[in-house]
């Protein structure tokens, strides 16, 4: 199993990003194909009790990496990857990572 993993960092507009986030770009997301599951994650603080950089984090999982291949490459994948580019450019790092399980 894989999974694509978007980091986002602290939006200037907390609403305005929560608002698109949920009511766009999830659903949008949601459309790709071969995707398993969907996680995010609102990342509250620190372990020490402070701020974070980080928002959100959300983790896309597929079975294989040639599947999650083929959803960024399907029309799904490339309609959600040019709202994210539009709405978080500038606040979300992207990575992809191998899921053991045990």
């Amino acid at each position: 199993m894989v999974k694509l993993i978007a980091l986002y960092r602290q939006p200037e507009d907390r609403d305005a990003f929560d608002r698109h986030y949920g009511e766009v770009h999830t659903p949008l997301a949601e459309k790709m194909p071969g995707l398993k599951k969907l996680e995010v994650t609102r990342i509250v603080g620190d372990p020490m009790g402070g701020a974070s950089e980080w928002y959100l984090m959300a983790e896309m999982y597929f079975t294989d990496r040639q599947t999650l291949d083929a959803a960024m490459a399907s029309p799904e994948g490339k309609a959600a990857a040019k709202d994210l580019m539009g709405f978080a450019g500038k606040i979300v790092t992207m990575v992809i990572g191998e899921v053991k399980e045990g």
